[in-house]
């Protein structure tokens, strides 16, 4: 199975100005994933993917290929990353090169390893599934079995359609949310279905003490504070 790692990153960020290239650490945001995924011995060609010539710039420089141009329309704030893979796939089988899966590597969660990308690769492959996620385990209080939704009727319901809730913490089924560090899907799944997930979806938990997803100025100060408590 041939999988091809895929960097996105766009210019443009509102929340944060040039984010991606902006230093953390003291080097630029999207040097983390570049240096992660080029270290990851499971990915058979790792890619960058953005329409804006100086992180294309800075990415070749900093040792990861740069084999095309991301078009603009794929790089606006409403653009998803469904399109965004879809052009890499199809840009690289024009230019011969195909994959079976495709991992994407979000530059905005600059602190999962080599070795997370490695064991998520070696699970997706174990279990078969048409899409692997990297989570975090949702705190139980935020448990959709403890949340509610407000009915037309102005009241509560259990958000799981639940009619009776669970009373105690430990009989609370695990739950997850997507941490934005790693995506594997199959690229069968991408071009023929249109879509990131297909119905056979994998998870593999990553170490929440490493965990950021940079959106925020406030997500920004996160990231700095785990730096130094990371490195050192």
């Amino acid at each position: 199975m041939r999988i091809l790692g895929l960097i996105p990153a766009r210019g443009g960020s509102k929340g944060i100005p040039h984010k991606n290239r902006k230093e953390l650490g003291g080097k630029p945001l999207l040097q983390y994933t570049i240096e992660a995924a080029k270290k990851a011995k499971s990915l058979d060609r790792v890619i960058f993917s953005s329409e804006d010539a100086t992180l294309r710039t800075l990415a070749h420089s900093l040792g990861v290929d740069v084999p095309f141009e991301r078009p603009a329309h794929l790089a606006e704030d409403h653009s998803g990353s469904l399109a965004v893979v879809q052009h890499a796939l199809e840009t690289m089988a024009e230019q011969g090169d195909r994959f079976d899966a495709v991992c994407l590597l979000q530059v905005t969660t600059p602190f999962r390893t080599a070795s997370d990308i490695d064991a998520a690769i070696e699970k997706f492959k174990k279990d078969k599934v048409d899409t692997l996620l990297s989570v975090q385990k949702v705190p139980h209080q935020y448990n959709p079995h403890w949340v509610f939704t407000p009915s037309e009727a102005g009241q509560l319901t259990i958000s799981t359609g639940d009619t009776t809730i669970i009373k105690r913490r430990q009989e609370l089924p695990d739950a997850y949310i997507r941490d934005g560090a790693i995506y594997i899907t199959k690229t069968e799944v991408i071009l023929k279905q249109d879509s990131l997930y297909g119905s056979r979806i994998g998870w593999i938990e990553l170490d929440p003490e490493r965990h950021v997803n940079i959106d925020t100025p406030e997500d920004w100060e996160r990231a700095e504070q785990l730096y130094k408590k990371l490195y050192f």
